[in-house]
């Protein structure tokens, strides 16, 4: 196998063995770059140079014997994180030369632990999309079809770990743009527990939704990236400092005897027959593994979309409302006065589908409507919650599908928004709730698609999922494949 189809952990061990150096695998990443990011379109901005520097310094503090959680291993971030003097966009126009003048902290938290950093990756502008179509800077294609979109918004980084341009990478998740993409991508995929990590830095889209987590081949790479990220920051409003366990440490764990949740509102008309196929296989092989299978009740699951898209949209209005042209980012040419520049500067700065939003997050926000949706949508998403509270006394955690169908054509949603929002109706609920999931691979179509399975757990029970999702893992055995490009 090539350096840049490994792990995290099979990378670590050549590492600590001398069998290989970060420099090695960095070139073997940006080989494989070289090689396919002509037709994946995965990154908006490379950073070459800094990245093989970064892997130089890498080798010298593992010759020295100070090797870190992450030293020498390339990973990619969603375009969304500040990085210091490197282009941050967000996929948008708005912010096409934006250049941030500090890091997120789960930036800091990368290069303190002493990760190379490939680039910044492809997304759906400002984080509103499913399918990373709606990017300024073009569509991501899924490397197992390139005719196919990723998933989205974290599209970008999904395509990058599956395409083998990164070893891992980080997205941002607020209605189901991690879990999604890599179900679509076959990948790992993790949101975490609103308020686990720490969110400075991370550009808004919906500050109630938004979280920060990590996309990777494997379950054991996902709990190393957690070691990382997860913790306490007092420079983050909604940072919890709650204890972070070693996330290493419930690996390899049985499950025997784990009660596991399978609501019956999430097998719904529409479903893929073979997506559902493969999330019943993926019961079984739960059941294989020692765990109980249970049906549960989550009965409000039929307003979820509903009111995901009135509370993201509301806060998305009022986030978007800086971006103005005065301090930063694009500003119109050739204005009369403040007002037109204004106009214009947003007009031409957003796409169609953050206009759209924008619109209606303002009309729900606006006097005399206010009570009738944002505060009604605040009220259901608080009954949504409950349920999940209520069917974690009798589960240990709950099993759907992560999508309810593999990838779709590229063009093949995009004059239909309300299709395309109905991509993230298993995933939106986790959002709301402010609960984990995750979502691991769990099969292929026909047709050779990748499959996801989703993996939900009550607030701060990350670790829950990583044993049971490993658990999975192993007793499952789908067959890891790459996509061929």
């Amino acid at each position: 196998m090539e350096l840049y189809e490994l792990s995290i952990h099979e990378l670590q061990d050549k590492l600590r063995e001398g069998e290989t150096t970060s420099a090695e695998i960095t070139a073997s990443v940006f080989g494989r770059i070289d090689a396919v990011e002509k037709d994946v379109r995965a990154y908006i901005t490379l950073m070459r140079e800094t990245a093989l520097a970064e892997a130089e310094r890498a080798d010298l503090a593992i010759r020295k014997g100070e090797m870190g959680a992450l030293t020498g291993i390339p990973v990619a971030l969603k375009d969304i994180f500040c990085t210091k003097g490197v282009r941050t966009t967000c996929g948008s126009r708005i912010l096409s030369h934006f250049i941030p003048p500090y890091d997120a902290t789960v930036v800091e938290k990368l290069r303190a632990a002493g990760a190379v950093c490939t680039g910044k990756t492809n997304m759906d502008e400002f984080a509103m999309g499913s399918s990373t179509e709606t990017s300024f800077f073009g569509v991501t294609r899924n490397p197992w079809d390139l005719e196919r979109i990723p998933g989205g918004s974290s599209g970008g980084s999904a395509a990058a770990v599956a395409a083998g341009e990164c070893i891992a990478a980080f997205g941002s998740d607020t209605g189901g743009s991690i879990r999604q993409p890599a179900a679509l991508c076959g990948v790992v995929g993790m949101k975490p527990t609103y308020g686990r990590v720490s969110r400075f830095g991370l550009i808004a889209f919906a500050s109630s939704l938004d979280q920060i987590g990590p996309f990777t081949k494997d379950v054991e790479d996902c709990a190393i990236l957690m070691n990382v990220i997860a913790g306490y920051d007092p420079r983050e409003s909604t940072s919890v400092p709650e204890a972070v366990p070693d996330y290493r440490s419930f690996l390899g764990r049985d499950i025997e005897g784990w009660r596991v949740g399978i609501p019956k509102e999430y097998f719904i008309a529409g479903i893929d027959p073979e997506v559902e196929a493969a999330v019943r296989q993926a019961i079984r092989a739960v059941e294989g593994a020692g765990a109980k299978c249970m049906e549960v009740s989550l009965p409000h699951t039929d307003y979820c979309v509903a009111v995901y898209y009135v509370v993201a949209p509301a806060e998305a209005s009022s986030n978007l409302a800086r971006y103005d042209g005065v301090k930063y980012g694009f500003r119109s040419e050739g204005n009369r006065d403040l007002l037109e520049m204004y106009k214009k500067t947003r007009s031409a700065g957003f796409g169609a589908e953050v206009k759209r939003r924008i619109m209606i997050g303002t009309y729900a926000l606006s006097s005399g409507y206010y009570d009738a949706y944002y505060r009604k949508a605040s009220q259901v998403r608080g009954l949504i919650k409950r349920d999940f509270d209520e069917a974690f006394t009798t589960c240990d955690v709950i099993l759907t599908p992560t999508s309810p169908t593999p990838a779709f054509r590229i063009g093949e949603k995009t004059d239909d928004p309300l299709q395309m929002y109905l991509s993230d109706i298993f995933t939106i609920s986790a959002n709301l709730a402010g609960i984990p999931g995750i979502s691991v691979p769990c099969g292929y179509t026909e047709s050779g698609l990748p499959i996801g399975v989703q993996f939900l757990a009550g607030h701060f029970q990350e670790g829950r999922l990583i044993q049971f999702a490993s658990a999975y893992e192993k007793h499952a055995k789908i067959e890891r494949r790459s996509p061929t490009l």
